[in-house]
């Protein structure tokens, strides 16, 4: 199996640090979008950011960006379908998902994940949307938002077989993700141990 697509997810609201958009908050002198793009540097095939409303914000970025289309408010199950299917089209055989505001991914995260669908975890949880999917989940996963009920991306995970695989703690969280003042300040402070 060839690399896989990534898609980085900026849906967010980001109503606990006042509504900014995440993946353009900087720490370290850098935008938590650069040092994801960073992290998953040659390991993936393409990047696409998965956001509805104006792309232009991510324009100097050079990467597409990917509208929710007719499941636009359906959660970030839609985003990870629109990136399926841009998947699709490019002619790759998974999609590694990543949350637009988790900075200190590991390195090698999708070869670590693989084969999918298989879901990151760390400290005793796990995150759900730090993932591998199979394009093969793109049929079940139009099914489950086109009809009524849950959207919730464990259950769609656990439906469809999902690995978990577990990371270290140390030295800190690979999966910090800021959502709160406080977040922002610890990734600060890693910030000044990590480079940029």
């Amino acid at each position: 199996m060839g690399r896989p697509a990534a898609l980085i997810l900026a849906g967010g609201k980001a109503l606990r640090l006042g509504g900014v958009e995440k993946p353009l908050l900087g720490i370290g002198g850098r935008t938590l979008l650069a040092r994801i793009l960073a992290a998953l540097g040659e390991s993936v095939a393409a990047v696409a950011i998965s956001a509805n409303g104006d792309p232009a914000r991510f324009s100097r970025f050079g990467l597409p960006v990917l509208a929710d289309g007719p499941f636009e408010g359906e959660g970030p199950l839609a985003g990870v379908l629109a990136g399926l299917d841009w998947a699709g089209g490019i002619g790759v055989e998974s999609l590694l998902s990543v949350p637009g505001d988790t900075p200190f991914l590991p390195a090698g995260l999708a070869a670590a994940l693989a084969p999918p669908p298989a879901v990151a975890a760390s400290g005793g949880r796990r995150h759900h949307l730090a993932a591998l999917w199979p394009l093969s989940a793109r049929d079940a996963l139009r099914r489950r938002l086109t009809a009524p009920g849950p959207r919730a991306v464990a259950a769609f995970a656990d439906a469809i077989g999902v690995r978990v695989v577990p990371f270290a703690c140390a030295p800190w969280d690979p999966f910090l993700n800021i959502n709160t003042p406080a977040d922002l300040a610890e990734a600060e402070a890693i910030a000044e141990r990590v480079p940029a």
